[in-house]
């Protein structure tokens, strides 16, 4: 009985064991996988814009602008963007006029005009600087969860997990998630493990960092087609390409009844 209970608990130590069910990985699975994707993301990174001169104001222009979009198709727009608005305040003093005419042709019009609203903002009631309180960066226009996460990360360094499709992705991978249901069979809400996954996961010293190679990671390796696992920096810990299920996860989850 004692041989069996330590066998139990080295094996839970040692792989993502307690992830794939109701926990989060182990304190040395946790390490081994944020030094793996750190390192990676430092190698590999695709060498952005808004990440080889980052500032607040370029941070939120380039989330803004890609929500939905690909990279490839705001890069000349972000450059066009960034040398008729360079900063907060000339966003917020410029007519929507002017700033649909510097987005036109990204299409989702809606998000430059919360881009402008969010200027406004934290122009008049944050001193033209992005404000560190969480609930704070919720109230600003356009900022939902994920935006707020992904800004606070970036500029200020909060512990806040961002989880876009990209991530969702990879962590349905990882611990090879189904479509909403646990190993027990059970209903599982597929969205709230994924984002406790996501936020037990983050390295907090580089959180920023952290999202970021997450999502570059998605975009890049763990594509929804024909992913590249040979080549994905936390093979070693994902369950889905052993069990032949990279192409096959995320499913598609279905709509509520």
């Amino acid at each position: 009985m004692k041989n069996r209970m330590k066998k139990k608990v080295t094996r839970t130590r040692n792989s993502t064991a307690d992830a794939t069910g109701e926990g989060a990985p182990g304190k040395a699975v946790l390490t081994g996988m944020r030094r793996a994707l750190l390192a990676w993301y430092d190698r590999e990174r695709r060498r952005l814009p808004w990440r080889e001169q980052p500032s607040a104001y370029r941070t939120v222009v380039s989330e803004f602008m890609l929500q939905q979009t690909q990279v490839a198709t705001v890069l000349p727009y972000f450059e066009k963007f960034m040398s008729t608005f360079p900063d907060f305040a000339s966003l917020a003093r410029s007519t929507e006029h002017d700033v649909l005419a510097a987005w036109s042709g990204l299409g989702y019009y809606r998000r430059a005009r919360m881009l402008k609203g969010a200027a406004e903002e934290i122009v008049r009631s944050h001193g033209a600087e992005v404000p560190t309180d969480p609930a704070a960066l919720l109230r600003l226009p356009g900022f939902g969860d994920y935006t707020t996460a992904a800004v606070g990360s970036i500029v200020h360094g909060l512990a806040l997990a961002a989880v876009d499709g990209n991530v969702r992705r990879v962590i349905a991978r990882l611990f090879e998630f189904d479509d909403g249901k646990g190993r027990n069979g059970r209903a599982r809400n597929t969205d709230k493990s994924t984002a406790s996954h996501a936020q037990a996961l983050l390295s907090t010293r580089r959180s920023g960092d952290w999202n970021q190679a997450m999502m570059e990671l998605g975009a890049t390796v763990c594509t929804p087609k024909r992913p590249a696992c040979g080549r994905g920096p936390l093979r070693r810990w994902c369950r889905a390409p052993a069990a032949g299920r990279a192409e096959e996860l995320p499913r598609p989850q279905s709509a509520p009844r």
